[in-house]
């Protein structure tokens, strides 16, 4: 097996060998790796919520003599290309406009490293598992269920594949009852994380489903669960977390599974074209404005 060479590869490698206290400090350092480089130990250390000797004993457990090795190393892949070096976000928020500025431009850099070239491929090879899949699960609790909802309508158009794991008076799992080895389950959670979608995502795996999940972090609890892997960031500099990149990710798959059975995804459209054209369900003609 090949060594873990990056900081981040020997941080996820050795994550489960740690104490409680360090995997805090390895979790901010594995979805902020930019703060290595840019912040002294005693900032990140508080920004993590651990304490500086946490980062020392961190950086010594990774191989360091200290915690300037580990930014040093940092340093030098960013100006390597290999990472990402976050614009800090120390514009006041005075003006709505400015907050505005920075959200939507976190935003788009969000999206942007999406595009890079392993995620990609990630994007790709989780696709073709779901295309495989006779049915595809799809669980999102919480403000995650806005993206799982979305995933399932918009394959509901293109056939019957997707089960939603959600119904009145909690009966959404039920549709489990029915599921077989070589199913799928989509799986979306995000921090903080809703402990009975996590639940639920653990007993999909028990049944034998495969597991696609789209999160926030190389260690985040659904990781473990996961045969495809997706993470997403989700900082903001408004007080919530932001949704948009795993929405991103989930219309991406849904792009790819049409793509995937092209003569079927086109079937599918035509059926439900004809039921809404029946049902009037959208408008054909704007409304005049009054007066």
């Amino acid at each position: 097996m090949t060594e873990p060479s990056t900081l981040q590869d020997r941080l996820i490698a050795q994550f489960d060998a740690m104490p409680p206290q360090m995997q805090i400090a390895a979790k901010h350092l594995i979805d902020h790796p930019q703060d290595v480089a840019l912040m002294s130990m005693r900032d990140l250390a508080r920004r993590a919520g651990v304490s500086p000797a946490t980062m020392t004993r961190l950086a010594q457990f990774l191989g360091a003599s200290g915690y300037e090795d580990l930014r040093h190393e940092q340093a030098e892949t960013i100006r390597r290309g290999e990472g990402f070096a976050a614009r800090a976000l120390a514009t006041p928020h005075s003006a709505p406009e400015a907050l505005v500025q920075q959200v939507l431009e976190e935003l788009a850099r969000h999206v942007a490293t999406l595009t890079q070239p392993e995620t990609l491929a990630s994007i790709a090879a989780a696709a073709r598992a779901l295309s495989k899949a006779r049915r595809i699960f799809v669980l999102g609790a919480r403000s995650c269920h806005a993206i799982a909802w979305h995933f399932h309508y918009v394959m509901s158009l293109l056939g019957e594949r997707t089960r939603h794991l959600d119904g009145p008076g909690g009966t959404g799992p039920d549709a489990l009852m029915r599921a077989q080895p070589g199913d799928m389950l989509l799986a979306i959670s995000v921090s903080p994380y809703a402990a009975a979608g996590l639940e639920l995502a653990a007993h999909a795996r028990t049944q034998g489903l495969g597991v696609v999940a789209i999160t926030d972090s190389a260690v985040a609890p659904l990781a473990g669960l996961a045969d495809h892997l997706l993470v997403c960031p989700t900082a903001s500099p408004g007080f919530f977390h932001s949704l948009t990149p795993a929405m991103a990710l989930s219309e991406a798959l849904c792009a790819l599974l049409a793509e995937s059975d092209r003569a079927g995804a086109l079937a599918g459209l035509e059926r439900s074209d004809a039921q809404l054209r029946a049902l009037g369900t959208y408008a054909t003609a704007i409304p005049r404005r009054p007066g």
